[in-house]
């Protein structure tokens, strides 16, 4: 239903920052989808962006809630996590899901984006990056972007630090609003919210959050 490589097959990065061991150990640790198996809501929401046919890369994808599901509304996707472990659990579900995605094991920092290659780019609590990497995984977002294609970002606000229902204990790795709108400046920012809401999103993201969504898209020239 999408693309041609079968759910079953992760393409390898052998060249992955220490760090991921972390994710690997923890996503090991229980046969249950950490962050459950429903999509995002926020990027549910955002459905009248998707068209059939389009090429969608899902970054930071995890136990591939958020592929599976773009790969259920007949959409081209790429889901790529550093997270071998991770990457085996949301094969299962793209098997359970009847769908075909294109999975990728690779760090994000190393791994060739590519340029001008998607319509859209999903990009849900990739919240393992501080003030100096997010800026680049930013800008490597918008050259992998198509012209006019969209870039659709779900974080914790810094105020998630009262809450500690998921997402980083640094607030270095938190958005604000200045934060975001001045890294996402070479793109035009089309939505833009802030807000707290009741997640539940498997044990990973349960309670009360500080959320922030963002759609920005590519400029025609230059971003």
């Amino acid at each position: 239903m999408t693309n041609s490589n079968p759910a079953g097959s992760v393409s390898p990065d052998n060249d992955k920052h220490p760090g991921i061991a972390v994710w690997d150990a923890r996503f090991a640790a229980t046969d249950d989808f950490i962050f459950g198996t429903q999509p995002n809501a926020f990027m549910v929401s955002q459905a009248h962006l998707f068209k059939p046919g389009m090429k969608v890369l899902a970054v930071a994808d995890g136990e591939g809630r958020n592929g599976v599901w773009l790969a259920q509304q007949g959409l081209q996707v790429t889901a790529v996590d550093g997270s071998h472990v991770a990457l085996e659990k949301a094969q299962r579900l793209a098997q359970q899901r009847g769908v075909t995605l294109d999975f990728v094991c690779a760090d994000l920092v190393t791994w060739d984006w590519g340029s001008n290659v998607y319509d859209a780019i999903v990009a849900i609590f990739i919240q393992f990056a501080g003030p100096r990497l997010r800026p680049k995984l930013f800008k490597r977002a918008s050259q992998a972007l198509k012209p006019g294609g969209v870039f659709l970002l779900q974080g914790y606000h810094t105020k998630q630090l009262q809450y500690k229902t998921g997402g980083p204990s640094s607030i270095e790795n938190l958005y604000t609003e200045p934060q975001l709108r001045a890294e996402l400046a070479h793109m035009d920012i089309v939505h833009f919210e802030r807000y707290d809401a009741e997640l539940n999103e498997g044990a990973g993201h349960k309670g009360m959050s500080a959320l922030i969504d963002v759609v920005a898209r590519k400029r025609a020239k230059g971003g």
